[in-house]
């Protein structure tokens, strides 16, 4: 009822393995699920990577294609879904402002969870509260517990799934201030993917970020442009990308891990650091600020993890510099 652990998903595979309606390698395939479909916990007490728990629903719609089809969903993202997520959006539009809710969509999105407290019983005329409705988005399995933070839950996104929807919804807001030509998006990612064209892509998401600038309304200065980059990042499905990667004692912007199982063409990864200036900031601050991506840079690369995680691709270490809405320095650390 609440999810499988990762001994029982092993046990059902191998059960329809032996059965001989199975192919593959069980274990390859359970990798493979663990960044979309694992990473819940319902108790602050059960807060160790053992027992996070895969969601059953998109466990077996994995299986379900692994026995029909004899491959790996087409696209990993459950289409079951898409009723999650408008239920998401209906909450939102239970404030007739909107301007509440949608703040606290942005912090999801944009750091990766928030700190709240668990409500268990609430009326209905309350729903939109701060508290209430975070709590609803734990109990719709948008947001898991990850950390207790004294004595209120750091809640977080459990996975890539539920992740892209909280950057979906991200890219229709700015959507109906400019619509993204998508097109575009798919040739420049394709470039940096499989060619290291990186700077068409960067270039691409920071003009785009520059001609919406009413949307800093929303969220003011270094996380609003986070937010931007972590949505337009996401729109392709080449990379398993998430903001606040920890490495080497530090916590990088942005990571582009390869999804080297679905997409063995990707040849690039990519580690980018951003940096805010303030538009009155001085060049002393400015270089000191660009040292220290380079700094940080280096730091990340050290990482034992990063090799394995970039496998036999190239990885590329980008700075990239805001001062106001556009770019200040954008360049690849060697």
């Amino acid at each position: 009822m609440l999810g499988f652990s990762e001994d029982d998903v092993r046990e059902m595979f191998l059960y329809y393995k032996e059965l001989g309606w199975l192919k593959g390698d069980v274990e390859a395939m359970i990798q493979e699920m663990k960044p979309w479909y694992d990473g819940y916990c319902f108790a602050k007490d059960s807060l160790t990577a053992e027992s996070k728990m895969f969601n059953t629903d998109m466990v077996l719609y994995y299986l379900g294609c692994q026995i029909n089809e004899r491959h790996a969903p087409e696209s990993m993202l459950n289409p079951n879904a898409r009723t999650d997520y408008q239920k998401m959006k209906n909450l939102i539009m239970l404030d007739k402002l909107e301007k509440g809710r949608k703040s606290i969509i942005y912090e999801i999105a944009e750091t990766g969870g928030i700190t709240a407290n668990l409500v268990g019983y609430f009326p209905a005329s309350e729903m939109i509260k701060h508290e209430n409705f975070v709590s609803l988005l734990y109990y719709y399995g948008m947001l898991t517990i990850v950390d207790t933070d004294g004595m209120r839950l750091r809640l977080g996104i459990p996975n890539n799934n539920v992740r892209k929807q909280y950057y979906k919804y991200l890219l229709e807001e700015y959507d109906h201030i400019r619509t993204t030509d998508r097109l575009a998006i798919d040739d420049v990612f394709e470039g940096a993917a499989a060619k290291g064209e990186w700077r068409p892509l960067l270039q691409l998401i920071a003009d785009e970020y520059h001609k919406t600038s009413s949307v800093r309304s929303l969220i003011e200065g270094e996380r609003n442009i986070q937010g931007f980059f972590t949505a337009y990042l996401n729109l392709v499905d080449y990379y398993l990308t998430a903001p606040e990667v920890e490495l080497n004692h530090g916590y990088c912007d942005f990571f582009l891990m390869p999804d080297l199982r679905r997409y063995p063409m990707v040849a690039h990864s990519y580690i980018i650091e951003l940096k805010y200036l303030k538009k009155d900031d001085t060049q002393a601050v400015a270089d000191e600020q660009w040292e220290q991506a380079h700094d940080q840079l280096r730091q990340y690369v050290h990482d034992e993890k990063v090799r394995l995680l970039v496998a036999d691709t190239q990885l590329h270490l980008i700075a990239i510099q805001f001062r106001g809405d556009k770019v200040e320095r954008m360049e690849e650390i060697g």
